[in-house]
């Protein structure tokens, strides 16, 4: 994931002042020197980082503090507070109204993804209830329109665009006029890319700008630019109002500290980074959970929005009734590697939770882990009903096993080692048998139920020393009590 090597160099530096004795001027100027250099390194411009660096220290002033402060959640505190501020302009990008005409213009540098991120960007709107449309205004590019075109019929978007036209200015005008005529409340103006060298295509994008009135101009940005990030963004600035900035190929390798100079240099919010290739590896960008995340520190209201997306409502309970009776099947496991599946890719998931980073699932081990969790899928799928909802492991004969591994088209060692994950997670199950169910207004069964102590005996010790040891355990569990999300999933709080 870009900039997660930024972040664990980030968690290292924070971890070695953490284990510090005393902390004072030479252990904080230690710790920014480590951060510094990983801003630099990953390609964050030179006048950002030194200006960060100040403000830090401004902040933690030795002098000013008093005895009894914590001076390592100080100086923690200042770092995720400049680390916002980099990628925070403190101005809300304008956002679309449903049933009310507006008109998006994207641009951005040749490669950045862009036609692929407008599609994008019409789905999410999409899924939200918004009648989204797409104007292809890039005549430079051989075979944009048809690109645009695949993506569009594929999201069942309407489009427009013309492969005689080569005024992209007339073909902007002619799609928004059509679209507002169809009543559709999102009109996306695709344009040709560019880079800060060629001053005809800027100044089509000024006319195109002009002709269609945007609401919101986007500046799409491939988050391995680099170094030249800072000069070609404010090239678009300068040129035309960009409102806001979409950070693409975040799922990438690149160091990514060209997408916090962007942002510096538009003065314009982030407001969605692209995951990957798929349609709807589309995430909204908020800056806290994101540098939280970059950080380990977590992001808890975002993995449970990911629960409530893909657990519905009226199964909530329900799973925590299974929960509770401690009785685990394999179609209950099924039903969780669906949900799992559904939260999107599991490095992004797993850097939600405290005490982990991206770094811990590299790129090629969280592909395998989806592959694998899909082929015990495909070999649940040729199981009876009788042997999804047992649950006595006695039942799989070598007879069955051997049937199983047929159906699936798998072999038979690959059988035995899902029965065995399956009896690995039967016994985490287990253990959480008794879990008294609260009734409507309760407080949270976990949080009632549930103290840190039962999770630590419950979580895998290599698991439990990532997060933090014991104190942050208990820590977590009472953010977990005091999360409204979390007492709604479990059938908790007041309705």
């Amino acid at each position: 994931m870009v900039l997660s090597e930024l972040g664990g160099s980030i968690s290292r530096a924070l971890q070695q002042m953490s284990n510090a004795t005393i902390i004072d001027e030479k252990v904080l100027n230690e710790c920014l020197n480590e951060i510094t250099r990983a801003l630099l390194q990953s390609d964050v411009q030179f006048k950002l980082v030194r200006d960060m660096q100040t403000n830090i220290k401004k902040l933690v002033n030795f002098d000013d503090l008093a005895a009894g402060h914590n001076k390592r959640k100080i100086i923690q505190q200042a770092i995720f507070q400049e680390l916002c501020k980099m990628l925070d302009p403190g101005k809300p990008s304008f956002t679309p109204k449903k049933a009310k005409t507006s008109v998006v213009m994207f641009v951005g540098l040749q490669g950045s993804g862009k036609t692929t991120t407008c599609t994008k960007y019409a789905y999410y709107h999409q899924k939200k209830g918004w009648k989204p449309a797409l104007v292809c205004a890039d005549t430079f590019r051989a075979g944009a329109f048809d690109q645009l075109k695949q993506n569009a019929t594929k999201a069942k978007i309407p489009f427009y665009g013309s492969y005689m036209e080569s005024d992209p200015v007339k073909i902007a005008v002619e799609g928004v006029e059509r679209f507002k005529k169809e009543n559709c409340d999102l009109i996306i103006v695709d344009t040709s890319g560019r880079h800060k060298q060629e001053a005809a295509l800027f100044e089509e994008m000024r006319q195109v700008s002009e002709a269609t009135r945007p609401d919101l101009v986007i500046f799409v940005m491939d988050s391995s630019i680099g170094q030249a990030a800072f000069d070609q963004a404010q090239a678009f600035k300068q040129s035309v109002a960009v409102g806001a900035v979409i950070i693409t190929k975040m799922d990438g390798h690149a160091k990514g500290g060209g997408a916090l100079s962007a942002v510096a240099a538009t003065k314009s919010p982030v407001i969605f980074i692209g995951t990957g290739e798929h349609m709807d590896e589309f995430e909204v960008f908020d800056v806290k959970p994101f540098v939280s995340r970059l950080l380990g520190m977590g992001d808890w209201s975002g993995f449970m929005d990911k629960i409530h997306e893909v657990v519905p409502m009226d199964q909530q309970p329900e799973l925590l009734q299974k929960l509770s009776e401690g009785n685990f099947t394999l179609r209950i496991m099924y039903e969780q590697f669906q949900n799992i599946l559904k939260m999107g890719p599991i490095g992004q998931v797993f850097s939600m939770l405290p005490g982990f980073s991206a770094e811990l699932m590299p790129k090629g081990r969280e592909k395998e882990s989806q592959a694998k969790i899909k082929r015990y899928m495909t070999m649940m799928d040729s199981m009876t009903n009788e042997e999804l909802d047992t649950s006595n492991p006695k039942l799989m004969n070598e007879s069955r096993i051997m049937r199983i591994a047929r159906g699936s088209g798998r072999q038979v060692r690959e059988v035995m080692e899902m029965l065995e994950e399956y009896k690995r997670l039967a016994k985490i199950w287990s253990k959480m048998k008794g879990l008294k169910i609260p009734k409507k207004g309760e407080m949270s069964a976990l949080s009632r139920n549930m103290n840190a102590q039962h999770m630590s005996k419950i979580i895998p010790q290599q698991m439990l020393k990532q997060i933090g040891g014991m104190g942050a355990l208990q820590n977590l569990m009472k953010q977990v009590g005091n999360n409204k999300d979390m007492l709604g999933m479990f059938g908790g709080g007041d309705k």
